[in-house]
């Protein structure tokens, strides 16, 4: 206990427990490589026509050879994953090498997530807009869209929508993702079988060249700076300007260290399993399908299907036009599906990121103000959404623009990610997984593979400066922005720290556990939890101080700190426990002090609060979880999330009553689970009068139980038949007759 009696001293500090494991909802390793293909997958849908656009035929091969190259970047992620780095990407590339590189990192994967968007959508649209025209020309209609101006406008509707989806608090599931990957897997299955077929039956239009010196064809713009310069007279170095314009297949592996986080047990196994899945499907996905590309659409007709290159495969493979043409469709369907889906995670990335630099204080709160309605933050979301309409009016659709930009992101977001990892070699130990390459010389470990998998990364990321100078201009623009906004906010929370302090504001002992139980709170068995998290909104612990016996209950006071999924790795203790939760439990243990009781006090981060607060009340053996209630949410609709957060929890769940609370309103007490109901006197009656009229004819062995077993099977067999409208019309009027929630009897209600 926290031992906050009205006798203590102001000088004592509180404890307060800090759970510092995530509360998440684990997931198997095929759903996490859903997740993460579901924006790896993606870039197979443009990354082929924008590569060869600035290399030339031979780009097939240079898309292959970076699939392949991704099982060592694969190897990289999984290295930083193992060591399980608390405090997010910032922190492990800050401790690695400083504040300065740590700063530069977190902008280059900001430009990353930025660009994922805009690309995405656009792609899109070009892929829907370019089926349209192709529909238009075969059945002679006169009608044209622009396919450039269709696709910004497409892009621009995708990312309002996911805009608003995120405002309100409603990303993706990971079933979602599945569904998606299981869509996109026909299709990719239906490639591999049609194109082999094709190349037999029809033979190849013609083979794309060897990927050698003599068969790159830089265009001066893919040049950029080199243009005229000695390095284009060197092949290696071409070799590696090649290489960085495709490198922007492999865009999507930051994903794999956020799923990390949420995979089951046994995590190491299902990491590698879920690692190896993905390398292996985007190997075939994007660079196969790539290369049957390069084999089947003719050299004269394939530029004019850069910008939705899949689509232009299905036209020229084997067999009639309106086969062809439906499968065109599907393939742009499943292109929409998901592209789409990119933006959406680009959107959840960035804001991610993001917020774990807040929590780190490098942005000052203001930023991570919660929406008043939907409770996320909206500033940052729309600040992300802001740079990607910009970013797609400023490009006007031009899918090559927006490749190349988004090329320079991904490598210099892979090349820092991987610098930490190999700094980090050095400096720990405690790695359960290690790159492959590693040779002992002079009794010293020397990570051969891990040094040349961040040197070809160093390579290509310094020819993208010199190869994409809209990029590079944007890019620099963007990090020396974004590197001027960490500093003011970081010095703006240094100086709001120092004011802290004068400000008056408890002083609390934190105590880290990795899992919260019973004993690590040191609460008994049936305590009541408290969930607060407005601190301008503590009626209900009020009542609850006011209401409870400690010698027979005790109190905890849980406030979840809502973090995102993404990052890779849980947070510091002062990551967790900011200047408000110091000011939210301040005015809990003033509340607490002046009823003279005791309470222990909990932080809990977790990326579902509801999810958490169960999961929390579980360990705790809580028999009462009590909250609050928004102005704007109904008490029922609060309660029902909940509910449902408890059914999601895995066998077995022991019992909790949940009593949520709000001035001005009724409280209302829910029993989450399965439980007797309290019935109303009439339905009583009703059971009994049942069971008089059958029991003459049935005699003594009928009991009410009996009555209303039959009811319920009956009622049940109506539900998944053909009466399930009628018995929802009737449940619908005994809702608006009930007031919907049943009301405990409540002298302060």
């Amino acid at each position: 206990m926290t031992g906050m009696q009205t006798s203590q001293t102001t000088s004592s500090t509180a404890r307060v427990v800090v759970a510092t494991t995530v509360a998440l909802s684990f997931i198997s390793f095929w759903r996490g490589a859903a997740i993460v293909l579901s924006d790896l997958a993606s870039s197979a849908f443009y990354a082929g026509g924008i590569a060869e656009q600035a290399i030339g035929r031979s780009a097939p091969w240079f898309i292959l050879g970076v699939m392949l190259f991704s099982f060592a970047v694969r190897s990289v992620y999984m290295e930083g994953c193992s060591m399980f780095v608390r405090g997010g990407v910032y922190v492990v590339v800050r401790d690695a090498m400083g504040p300065f590189m740590a700063r530069l990192s977190v902008s280059a994967l900001i430009f990353d997530f930025i660009l994922t968007g805009p690309i995405s959508g656009v792609s899109a649209g070009q892929y829907l807009g370019r089926l349209l025209n192709e529909i238009a020309e075969i059945t002679h209609s006169g009608l044209r869209i622009p396919p450039n101006l269709f696709a910004a406008g497409f892009g621009l509707i995708v990312t309002g929508y996911f805009w608003r989806s995120n405002i309100k608090g409603i990303h993706e599931s990971s079933g979602k993702a599945l569904w998606i990957m299981q869509v996109t897997t026909v299709m990719v299955v239906i490639f591999v079988i049609w194109c082999p077929l094709t190349m037999l039956m029809h033979g190849v239009a013609q083979v794309p060249p060897p990927p050698t010196f003599s068969n790159l064809h830089f265009s001066n713009e893919s040049l950029g700076w080199f243009q005229g310069t000695f390095w284009i007279t060197i092949p290696a170095a071409l070799v590696i300007m090649a290489f960085g314009h495709s490198l922007l297949s492999m865009s999507g592996f930051e994903t794999l260290a956020q799923v990390y986080r949420e995979i089951g047990y046994p995590k190491l196994r299902n990491l590698k399993l879920t690692a190896n899945t993905v390398c292996i499907y985007a190997v075939i996905c994007t660079g196969v399908v790539t290369v049957f590309a390069g084999y089947i659409i003719p050299d004269s007709v394939r530029g004019s299907y850069s910008e939705n290159l899949l689509g232009g495969l299905a036209m020229y493979l084997a067999g009639p036009t309106v086969v062809r043409l439906a499968f065109h469709a599907f393939v742009v369907v499943v292109g929409v599906l998901i592209l789409s889906g990119a933006v959406n995670t680009s959107l959840i990335g960035a804001n991610g990121i993001l917020n774990r630099v807040a929590e780190d204080r490098v942005l000052v709160e203001w930023f991570r103000k919660p929406h008043p309605k939907f409770g996320t933050t909206y500033r940052l979301i729309d600040g992300v959404v802001v740079l990607q309409v910009l970013t797609i009016l400023f490009s006007r659709g031009d899918i090559y623009i927006l490749g190349e930009a988004y090329a320079f992101g991904v490598v210099w977001s892979f090349f820092l990610n991987s610098l930490g990892v190999l700094v980090l070699r050095f400096k720990r130990h405690d790695q359960e997984y290690k790159h492959p390459g590693n040779f002992m010389i002079g009794g010293r470990e020397i990570p051969i593979g891990l040094i040349t998998t961040t040197l070809t990364l160093f390579l290509v990321a310094l020819a993208n400066l010199g190869t994409k100078r809209i990029a590079t201009i944007y890019g620099i623009a963007f990090t020396l922005l974004l590197f001027a906004v960490f500093t003011v906010s970081q010095r703006i929370n240094d100086r709001k720290a120092a004011g802290e302090h004068r400000k008056g504001l408890e002083a609390f002992n934190l105590d880290a556990q990795a899992e919260i139980t019973d004993e690590s709170v040191q609460a008994r068995p049936g305590c009541v939890m408290v969930a607060v998290r407005d601190y301008t909104q503590l009626a209900h612990l009020e009542h609850v101080l006011r209401k409870t016996n400690l010698r027979r209950q005790d109190i905890v006071v849980v406030t979840v700190r809502v973090v995102t999924g993404t990052g890779g790795y849980d947070l510091r203790n002062e990551q967790l426990f900011d200047s408000y939760e110091r000011e939210l439990f301040t005015r809990v243990v003033n509340m607490a002090e002046k009823e003279g009781k005791t309470v222990d006090l909990l932080v809990v981060p977790g990326i579902e609060p509801y999810d958490a607060l169960v999961q929390t009340a579980a360990r705790l053996n809580a028999s009462k979880l009590v909250t609050g209630v928004s102005a704007n949410v109904e008490s029922c609709d609060l309660a029902l999330k909940i509910g449902h957060a408890w059914e999601r929890m895995p066998e077995p769940r022991m019992p909790l009553s949940l009593e949520t609370r709000a001035p001005g309103r009724p409280a209302t007490y829910v029993n989450l689970g399965p439980h007797p109901p309290r019935l109303w006197p009439e339905d009583v009656d009703r059971v009994h009068e049942l069971w008089l009229d059958l029991s003459g004819q049935l005699g003594s062995h009928l009991h009410h139980r009996d009555v209303v077993g039959v009811a319920l099977r009956r009622l049940k067999q109506e539900v998944r038949g053909d009466r399930r409208e009628d018995v929802l019309a009737d449940l619908a009027c005994e809702m608006l007759a009930d007031h919907a929630v049943e009301l405990a009897p409540d002298e302060d209600a």
